[in-house]
């Protein structure tokens, strides 16, 4: 019992001791022959009294925080092909036509073409054929007749309409490129084209901000976002008079979006402008193109 009690000094002396002077009885001993770096009780002052400014002077970042929609409506014609494109396409085409089999249209075509010489030779002989295949050879030959009708009357859309490629509003314009939706937005005292975009509010997440900001437009657009992450970032500074220590800023996340219902036509007046990679330098400002030129697919 006599033992037990003098094991027991050394531990409640130990306990009533302060951190600081433990760490420097530690630096003394053990650290001194491990080869750790020592500490000391100024140190470790120094250390908790910049741990405990840091977290007093702690505040709001300055910027806000808004999410963009990046939405693109894909081409909806193939593009024209370019001159080696063509060559290619017409090599192919003898290749598979060489290798392919005679269609069963071909093979009776084939089967009445004989059947008309033979009618036509001196040795025919009729009771050897059918008088039902006379009819069968009319059929064929007007099946043919009616598919060439149908063919000259058939009038394809014209892949380029002038009139509504002008229009910038129109989601229908340049069916052969990607487009990306632009929208007017007040800046500061400022009208800007930018994304569409809205400011985050508590409570709900980044895509979930850039999803309601897609909901605000004028018109009904559908689309599919690409991930829950965003894909680029955009820092501006509010103009010098609407600054406060408070708000200096925005700091504006991008999510991808592919359209996948237009919905009604847009206004002419909807401050909403469809276009492609090439006009985007006209209604952009240089600094925020850089952001969002990255973004652009290319399809």
């Amino acid at each position: 019992m006599q033992q037990r009690v003098k094991m027991a000094a050394p531990c409640g002396r130990m306990a009533s001791r302060s951190v600081v002077q433990f760490l420097c009885t530690f630096s003394r001993t053990t650290t001194g022959k491990l080869g750790f770096r020592q500490f000391s009780s100024s140190s470790v002052c120094r250390m908790a009294l910049k741990t405990k400014t840091v977290s007093e002077s702690a505040c709001p970042s300055p910027y806000s925080l808004s999410a963009a929609v990046y939405l693109q409506r894909l081409p909806v014609l193939s593009a024209d092909c370019t001159a080696i494109e063509q060559d290619f396409r017409d090599l192919m085409l003898q290749i598979e036509l060489e290798k392919s089999l005679l269609s069963d249209h071909e093979l009776r075509l084939r089967e009445d073409a004989e059947r008309m010489r033979r009618k036509q030779s001196e040795d025919y002989d009729s009771d050897e054929e059918d008088t039902s295949m006379d009819q069968d050879i009319v059929l064929a030959q007007d099946l043919e007749d009616s598919w060439e009708q149908k063919f000259r009357s058939f009038q394809p859309v014209p892949r380029v309409i002038d009139d509504v490629d002008k229009d910038l509003t129109s989601v229908q314009r340049c069916l052969m490129d990607s487009l990306v939706l632009l929208a007017e937005q007040k800046v500061g005292d400022q009208k800007l084209w930018l994304l569409p975009q809205t400011q985050w509010q508590v409570g709900e997440t980044l895509r979930q901000t850039a999803e309601r900001a897609l909901a605000s437009l004028p018109v009904g657009l559908k689309a599919t976002f690409l991930g829950n992450a965003p894909c680029g970032v955009y820092k501006y500074k509010l103009p010098k008079p609407l600054r406060t220590e408070s708000s200096l800023g925005t700091k504006v996340f991008f999510f991808k979006a592919i359209l996948s219902d237009s919905g009604p036509s847009v206004p002419t007046n909807s401050g909403l402008l469809w276009l492609k990679k090439s006009e985007l330098h006209s209604f952009l400002k240089p600094a925020y193109m850089m952001k969002v030129e990255p973004v652009i697919l290319d399809l």
